[in-house]
C-alpha cells in the first residue's frame, strides 16, 4: 500500500509551498478576508494543535518534533503492512503522514508552525490552522468512519 504515498508527498508539496508564500507575501499577524467567515491570517504557532504549550519556554519543539518523526516512522510500517483491501486506512495514514511531515519541517527549520487558515463567526475565532493541519483531521475523520464501519459490518 505504499503506492498512497504520493498522496503523503502532494500535502507535503501543498503545504510547503503555501507556508512560504504567507511567509514572503505577508506580515505577522497581517489578515486578509477572503470571504465572511473566513480569512487568510499569518500567524506562528509554538505549540501543537489548538497551541498547546505555546508558551512552554522552549522545550516543546524538539518535543513535538520527536514525536513527529517517531509517529510518521510509525506509520510509514504501519502503512507498509497493509493489505489492498485496505485502502481507506492507506488513504487516512497517508494524509495524517504528509501534515505531520509538513508541521515537522516548519519546527525544525523556524522553531514554529506557519498558520494561516482562518475560520470565525462574528468574532469568535476557530484556531488559526494550515494545510498540514487539515490533512491530518482530513485523515483522523477517514480512520474514525472506517472504524465505525467496519464495526457495523462486524455484527
Amino acid at each position: 500500500m505504499l503506492k498512497w504515498l504520493w498522496l503523503s508527498v502532494f500535502v507535503l508539496i501543498l503545504d510547503q509551498i503555501s507556508k512560504l508564500w504567507i511567509d514572503a507575501n505577508m506580515s505577522l499577524y497581517e489578515s486578509i478576508p477572503v470571504i465572511p467567515g473566513f480569512s487568510i491570517t499569518y500567524a506562528h504557532n509554538y505549540g501543537a494543535a489548538f497551541s498547546f504549550l505555546s508558551d512552554a519556554g522552549g522545550w516543546q519543539r524538539w518535543f513535538f518534533a520527536a514525536l513527529a518523526g517517531t509517529i510518521s516512522i510509525g506509520i510509514l510500517i504501519w502503512i507498509k503492512q497493509l493489505q489492498k483491501t485496505e485502502m481507506l486506512s492507506a488513504i487516512s495514514l497517508s494524509l495524517i503522514l504528509g501534515g505531520a511531515i509538513g508541521n515537522l519541517i516548519d519546527r525544525i527549520a523556524y522553531g514554529h508552525v506557519i498558520d494561516f487558515l482562518d475560520v470565525y463567526y462574528q468574532t469568535h475565532h476557530w484556531p488559526i490552522f494550515n494545510i498540514a493541519d487539515s490533512a491530518i483531521t482530513v485523515g483522523a475523520v477517514f480512520m474514525l468512519y472506517e472504524s465505525f464501519m467496519h464495526k457495523d459490518s462486524a455484527t
